[in-house]
């Protein structure tokens, strides 16, 4: 049986369908990325699994439960640009809130909480930035201060949206390292993903969307010209580079 399975999705923005009859299945411990043009559905449908939007109509199951009864269990790391970097807030506090999820309303952070988030910049690479406010830091850095979050979390399945967008090369690197760690350790992870060139360095399971599914599973089962081509419509890529 699939970790997320995801029957039947359709959501509308107004008149406007996003998602059109939408089934997935995600397998366990899998590195699987969602890619597809701007306006395919990507994020809705990451939104979607983790209840931020609701359907009319399909059935979404994580680990054969509903979203309600694992809802602890998930990490979500947002678009750098969907987050208000203006916020007063320093890079440590960002990584506690990773905690949140096991302390329950009300309780202050314990000092190993705090331990643990600081494991957690460490092991980004971020421990010396601890102290500065959360908008001092680049975009790749922000990236690592959310994965920190995560890490500190401990949560069974990973959900990100774009983390490698805007990110330089050294940020990059950091993530997919610690990313594999992270399936090593039995982790899930799924992620919005825009470059295909590094579909097959850093997968191992692709979901093709363009409002509904074109392909979904084991990357060298599915990332084929044929559905490159129909998921983007057109000629942009290169397919020879991206099936290298």
């Amino acid at each position: 049986m699939s970790y997320i399975h995801v029957e039947d999705l359709t959501v509308s923005y107004g008149e406007s369908p996003v998602l059109w009859d939408v089934d997935v299945d995600i397998e366990r411990n899998a590195i699987t990325a969602i890619v597809g043009p701007n306006g395919a559905g990507k994020s809705t449908l990451l939104k979607c699994i983790l209840g931020f939007i609701k359907s009319i109509s399909g059935v979404i199951t994580i680990d054969g439960k509903s979203l309600a009864e694992v809802r602890k269990q998930i990490a979500y790391i947002p678009q750098v640009s969907a987050v208000n970097w203006n916020f007063p807030i320093r890079v440590k506090d960002v990584v506690l809130m990773g905690r949140y999820a096991s302390l329950g309303w009300l309780k202050w952070p314990r000092k190993k909480d705090k331990e643990l988030a600081h494991e957690a910049l460490c092991e980004m690479g971020l421990e010396e930035f601890e102290n500065r406010q959360i908008s001092q830091l680049s975009g790749g850095q922000k990236q690592r201060v959310f994965i920190a979050r995560a890490l500190c979390h401990d949560a069974d399945l990973i959900v990100m949206d774009e983390p490698l967008a805007g990110v330089d090369q050294t940020s990059e690197q950091i993530i997919m390292n610690k990313i594999k760690e992270l399936q090593k350790a039995g982790k899930t992870i799924v992620c919005v993903h825009h470059d295909l060139h590094t579909l097959k360095k850093y997968f191992d399971h692709v979901v093709f969307i363009n409002k509904y599914v074109i392909a979904n599973g084991k990357i060298d089962d599915v990332l084929t010209e044929e559905n490159i081509r129909k998921t983007y419509q057109n000629d942009k890529y290169n397919t020879d580079t991206i099936l290298l």
